[in-house]
């Protein structure tokens, strides 16, 4: 029998339950897995809140990432083994479980460099900072960047990543102890939000310009802000809802601030076929895997205790990356 966290209905961390199934043998095309580390990232939350409707519905087990070992193949699957060690980040829900079958497309090998823990606090923030970074909008050598939470997940990732792909990363930290970490991760600028004027902060390091691009994972607190960043003709890339859902935008902001464009990109979209997942995770296994990139892992939950790791990554109490250990 499998442990599970389950939620059978919308609302805080309390109704994540412990729960027990049986997982089966796998079907055609899945495999069994039996999960070494699970990542916990903020999508979660949307998913047990509601924000997001899982596709299913309810009751479901949250979670769509995990590194793991392969325990069965079923029919028809090609490239995976018994015994072999693999991650995924894209789900599909499923991950907050000991075991679980689940399609061999969405799975990937992890090589010998990468351990359980890196690899399943890797996937999902790693994916999403490779699409951020080298398809929305692509950085290049002298770009100078605005990214938003710098010492969170996706920040830690994507600043490192950024500053190696040649960039002047500018990010923004609600604390000073935040704002260090940032800086030890990639950071050549760190505005604290708090207590400082960011659009005018970062006004002055352009020398008045803004910048080409925000990547804001904020959402509703942080969206004029973002705006008001660019320069004219740049790009507010709004991947995330930390602060809640931004509505009701009048389009007409976009061409009063300087004929902005503004995107809402998603995993899915840029991972939706096997081959786009394949390259995707192969630059960010390659981009860890040479050191230019580290996860650092620096809370661990039991799984049993998934609802106390919401509490802590939705008070903004986690730096970096969180697992969950079956």
């Amino acid at each position: 029998m499998a442990m599970q966290i389950k939620v059978g209905r919308h609302g805080g961390p309390e109704v994540l339950e412990r729960a027990e199934a049986e997982v089966g043998a796998p079907g055609p095309g899945q495999v069994r897995l039996r999960h070494t580390a699970i990542g916990l990232n903020f999508i979660d939350t949307y998913f047990r809140s509601g924000l997001y409707p899982p596709p299913a519905g309810l009751p479901f087990v949250p979670g769509l990432e995990a590194a793991g070992v392969v325990e069965a193949v079923g029919e028809g699957v090609d490239g995976l083994e018994v015994g072999q060690r693999v991650a995924y980040g894209t789900g599909p829900l499923g991950a907050y479980s000991t075991e679980r079958l689940i399609p061999a497309e969405k799975v990937v090998a992890i090589g010998d460099k990468i351990a359980d823990e890196t690899a399943a606090a890797m996937m999902l923030k790693g994916l999403t900072a490779q699409y951020l970074l080298r398809q929305t909008y692509v950085v290049k050598p002298g770009d100078t960047i605005l990214f938003h939470a710098a010492a969170g997940g996706v920040g830690l990732i994507a600043c490192q990543w950024a500053k190696h792909l040649g960039a002047t990363v500018i990010g923004t930290a609600g604390s000073q102890k935040k704002a260090d970490l940032a800086r030890a991760h990639g950071c050549d600028h760190v505005i604290l939000y708090r207590d400082e004027d960011v659009p005018a902060r970062v006004k002055e390091l352009t020398g008045g310009k803004g910048v080409p691009v925000v990547y804001d994972g904020v959402g509703k607190d942080t969206f004029v802000m973002s705006l008001d960043c660019l320069r004219p003709r740049g790009l507010l890339v709004s991947f995330g809802n930390a602060s809640g859902a931004v509505e009701g935008v009048n389009l007409g902001i976009l061409a009063a601030k300087g004929s902005l464009f503004v995107t809402r990109p998603t995993i899915a979209g840029y991972t939706s076929t096997r081959a786009e997942l394949e390259a995707a995770a192969r630059d960010v296994v390659d981009v860890v895997g040479s050191g230019a990139v580290k996860i650092e892992v620096n809370q661990r939950f039991p799984l049993a205790q998934a609802a106390d790791a919401h509490r802590a990554l939705e008070g903004r109490k986690t730096t970096g990356q969180t697992v969950l250990l079956p």
